[in-house]
C-alpha cells in the first residue's frame, strides 16, 4: 500500500543495524556486569530501581533527539541510544512474564531471541516488500541535501542525491531546479582532515592496495571458514564434550552417547547449533560468490556475522558470559570491517558504472 505519509528512508538499514547491534550488546553487557558484581540492587529495603527504567530513559532520549534534530549524526546517535535503551528494557522481560517477577526465568532468553527475530522480519518486510516509488526517490534526494545550507555536502552525498533524482523520473520545475542546485553545488573540501578522516583515508588506501593481490580472496575464505569452525567447535564441545564427558566419548558406545545427548538437548543448545549452521551456510554462499561478485560475497559474510551476533552468541552468553562477550566484541569488529569493505565496493562499482556511461555517451 503506497502512502504519502510513509515515505521510506533509503539509509534506514544503516540505522537499524546500529539499533539492533547496540541492543544485543546492552543485553549481553548487563548480564555480564550483574554476574561479575553478584547482582547488586539500586534502592533501599522498600525500593528497587530496576534497570528497565534506565532503558526507558535511553529510549526517551533517542525519541527526543529524533524529534528535535535533523542531521545524520543525530540519527546515528539516536539509533545507538535507542538500541541501548531497548536492550536494557527487554533484558528484564523475565520479571514481567512471571508471577514471582523472576529475572532468571530460563525461557526469557528465548523470548528475547524471538523479539529480535521479529524485529528483523518486520524491518526486512518494510524494506523489501514494496518497490521503491518515484516519490520516495525524490524525497530521499531532497533528504541528501540537508548539508547544502551549512556547506556540509560531501561528494558521496551529492552523487547519491543525483542518482535518486534520476531514478525518480520526475521532470517537473521543482525537479529541474533541484537538479541544477545539486549540479552547481561544490562538495565540501577537506584541507585539514581530522584524525578520523586521515584514518579512513589510510584504510581506504590500504584496502585498495591489499585487494589488488590474488591472495586476498583466499585470505577471506580462510578467515571466515576458521571463524565458523571455531564457533562450531566451541558449541559442540560445550554440548557434547562437557555434557557427556571425555571418558564416555572415548568408549565404544560413543555414537550411542552422542545420539542420546542429541535427544535431550535443550532449546538453547538446539538454537546454538542451528544458528551456527545457518551462519556456516551463509559463509559457504559467500565463498561461492566471491569469484563472481565481491560485493555480493561481502553481503553474505555480513549476514553470517549478523546471525552470529543476533542468535548464536546470545545463546552462548546464556551459559558462558565471558566467552560470549569476547565473541561478541570480535564479531562486532568483523561487522565494522565488512561495512567498510562494502562501502568501498559500492563506491568502486559507482565509479565503474560512471566510466561505462561516459564511454557510451
Amino acid at each position: 500500500m503506497k502512502s504519502k505519509y510513509f515515505i521510506r528512508n533509503f539509509e534506514a538499514d544503516k540505522y537499524i543495524e546500529i539499533f539492533l547491534v547496540s541492543a544485543v550488546f546492552a543485553v549481553l553487557a548487563i548480564r555480564l556486569f550483574l554476574r561479575l558484581t553478584d547482582y547488586p540492587q539500586i534502592g533501599s529495603d522498600q525500593l528497587h530501581i530496576a534497570h528497565i527504567l534506565w532503558g526507558g530513559l535511553l529510549m526517551l532520549a533517542s525519541i527526543i533527539s529524533l524529534l528535535f534534530f535533523l542531521s545524520k549524526r543525530a540519527m546515528i546517535w539516536s539509533s545507538l541510544l535507542g538500541g541501548l535503551g531497548f536492550g536494557t528494557f527487554i533484558d528484564e522481560i523475565g520479571k514481567f512474564v512471571t508471577k514471582d517477577n523472576n529475572y532468571f526465568y530460563e525461557p526469557a532468553v528465548s523470548l528475547i531471541y524471538i523479539t529480535f527475530v521479529l524485529i528483523l522480519i518486520a524491518v526486512n518486510t518494510i524494506e523489501t516488500r514494496w518497490r521503491r516509488t518515484s516519490e520516495e526517490y525524490l524525497i530521499n534526494a531532497v533528504n541528501e541535501l540537508k548539508g547544502i545550507p551549512i556547506d556540509d555536502l560531501d561528494e558521496y552525498e551529492r552523487k547519491r542525491a543525483l542518482s535518486y533524482l534520476k531514478k525518480s523520473g520526475y521532470d517537473s520545475d521543482f525537479a529541474v531546479t533541484l537538479r541544477n542546485i545539486i549540479e552547481n553545488t561544490v562538495a565540501i573540501p577537506l584541507p585539514r582532515p581530522g584524525f578520523y578522516t586521515r584514518l579512513k583515508r589510510f584504510m581506504i588506501e590500504k584496502y585498495e592496495w591489499i585487494t589488488s593481490f590474488k591472495f586476498f580472496n583466499i585470505g577471506l575464505i580462510v578467515f571466515f571458514t576458521l571463524q565458523f569452525l571455531a564457533t562450531l567447535t566451541y558449541i559442540v564441545a560445550l554440548t557434547f564434550l562437557f555434557g557427556i564427558g571425555w571418558e564416555k566419548l572415548k568408549g565404544i558406545n560413543a555414537v550411542r552417547e552422542v545420539n542420546g545427548q542429541l535427544m535431550t538437548l535443550s532449546f538453547i543448545e538446539l538454537a546454538e547449533l542451528f544458528s551456527s549452521i545457518v551462519s556456516g551456510f551463509l559463509i559457504v554462499a559467500g565463498v561461492y560468490l566471491l569469484s563472481k561478485s565481491r560485493l555480493r560475497a561481502y553481503d553474505m559474510f555480513k549476514r553470517s556475522v549478523l546471525v552470529s551476533i543476533f542468535l548464536t552468541h546470545v545463546f552462548i552468553f546464556y551459559k558462558e558470559q565471558f566467552s560470549a562477550m569476547t565473541g561478541l566484541i570480535f564479531n562486532i569488529l568483523v561487522l565494522i570491517a565488512l561495512e567498510f569493505m562494502i562501502e568501498r565496493e559500492k563506491e568502486r562499482r559507482m565509479k565503474e558504472n560512471r566510466k561505462l556511461h561516459e564511454f557510451h555517451n
